[in-house]
């Protein structure tokens, strides 16, 4: 009886394993941010990568640990692009206008369609749940580092709300504005963006 299409192989001899997995990992992005978990199969996944089904449990284990990687590896590109913005020399208002327009260019690249995909999955599985609150962790590491940097920069005269409040306050804009833009909806997000600005340039003239 011939083998299953879908059975564990080792890889073709034409390919390592550097270039397998980085062809299902791009090919679950593509997926993922083109029609969707839920339209995600493996066999639908190997025929996207060019390779034997079985390659996806033989290298990765599971679909929900190979959609983890493709949000951490999305993920990396972007923190490194972030780090990067923020450590560079000038104004904290030019940089906090660079997010904004970078959160356009992700938006349209897929990365919150990506996000919060895995995020409806995480709810009812605590291991993908835990990767999660990890990339959540990485994101947040970089904004108090950021925002740390503006408030010694421009000596604010009060305390309160502290770095973490502010993180999370941005956070909050940010994945909120997200959602909302997948829907298609925008209302009053020029008008917030606009305050904002007004309050960082006030900010940076003092």
């Amino acid at each position: 009886m011939p083998k299953s299409s879908d059975s564990p192989a080792a890889p073709p001899p034409s390919r390592d394993r550097e270039s397998v997995t980085k062809a299902l990992l791009d090919a679950a992005e593509r997926l993922l941010v083109s029609e969707g978990y839920a339209r995600v199969s493996t066999r639908r996944l190997a025929q996207e990568a060019q390779v034997n089904a079985g390659l996806v449990h033989y290298y990765f284990g599971s679909m929900e640990e190979l959609l983890a990687q493709v949000l951490e590896r999305f993920t990396s590109r972007l923190i490194e692009r972030q780090r990067a913005m923020y450590a560079a020399d000038g104004p904290f208002i030019e940089k906090w206008r660079t997010a904004w327009r970078l959160h356009e260019e992700d938006l349209a690249a897929g990365y919150p369609k990506l996000w919060f995909e895995l995020q409806a999955m995480a709810w009812n599985d605590a291991r993908l749940r835990e990767r999660l609150v990890a990339v959540n962790a990485e994101w947040r590491a970089v904004l108090a580092e950021a925002l740390a940097r503006a408030r010694a920069q421009h000596e604010l005269p009060f305390d309160q709300p502290d770095n973490q409040a502010l993180v999370a306050l941005v956070m909050r804009l940010a994945q909120g504005a997200q959602l909302e833009r997948l829907l298609g909806i925008d209302d009053g997000h020029d008008e917030l963006l606009t305050w904002i600005d007004e309050l960082l340039t006030s900010l940076e003239a003092t």
